[in-house]
């Protein structure tokens, strides 16, 4: 299982007083050196966190693979196209919101969303969707040319109790085995740390975790080369 990581946060912390550090290029490397296997990034439209500067630096320095995560839009369309990511991940947007709230609805918006696929796929450009794990969300995704789907995992990570884990772990299991079965990529990410990581392991058709605040918070305190080792460690057993 591949792991992502996401260091929009590292550049949350540069932004919140608009400082030249701590330097998200910096946290990619030393995220590669410890053993990630791509680089995350979630250019906003409101700019909050990474910034256009970011993503040509990380284009021209990223050594796995540059994952950019974006809203549907033609604004965002064409800094992809010409920052020409390895992988776009179509996500939902609102400006309002702390974090992704939940997976892109591809089935109200498969004409937009499938001219857009279409434009990067153009550009050799690897397309995912972020999604909930609902089937009809994943049939969409595939009608819709998708390279594959990242599964939304955060109603999984937020559970309170045994039993709704316990559900949204069938539902993610139900999703996965529909991609798998039309021959999409899968992903899955949102709300993952340390502790809750484990029982994604189970599914060998799941083929990436983008994990991105769990291992900042801990990287504050224990430096990112050993928190994503850390991770790589969870994920290896």
């Amino acid at each position: 299982m591949r792991l992502g990581v996401n260091i929009d946060h590292v550049a949350t912390l540069r932004e919140v007083r608009k400082a030249a550090y701590p330097d998200p290029v910096q946290a990619a490397f030393l995220a590669e050196e410890a053993g990630a296997d791509q680089i995350t990034v979630h250019l906003r439209e409101d700019r909050r966190h990474i910034q256009e500067r970011d993503l040509e630096l990380l284009r021209q320095t990223v050594r796995t693979k540059l994952n950019l995560e974006m809203a549907a839009t033609q604004e965002m369309l064409n800094v992809a196209l010409e920052v020409k990511p390895d992988t776009v991940t179509l996500v939902p947007e609102r400006r309002e919101e702390l974090t992704t709230e939940g997976g892109l609805d591809v089935v109200q918006r498969k004409e937009s969303i499938t001219s857009i696929v279409r434009l990067l796929h153009d550009a050799d450009i690897t397309v995912m969707l972020f999604i909930d794990p609902d089937l009809d969300q994943v049939r969409a995704a595939h009608k819709a040319d998708a390279s594959g789907i990242e599964l939304h995992t955060g109603k999984y990570a937020e559970a309170h109790s045994g039993a709704q884990q316990a559900r949204e772990i069938e539902r993610l299991a139900e999703s996965i085995q529909l991609a798998k079965k039309l021959g999409l990529g899968i992903a899955a990410g949102h709300g993952l740390h340390y502790q809750n990581v484990a029982p994604l392991l189970r599914f060998p058709e799941l083929e990436e975790l983008n994990i991105g605040h769990a291992i900042v918070a801990r990287a504050v305190m224990t430096g990112m080369k050993d928190a994503v080792r850390d991770m790589v460690r969870a994920l290896e057993r």
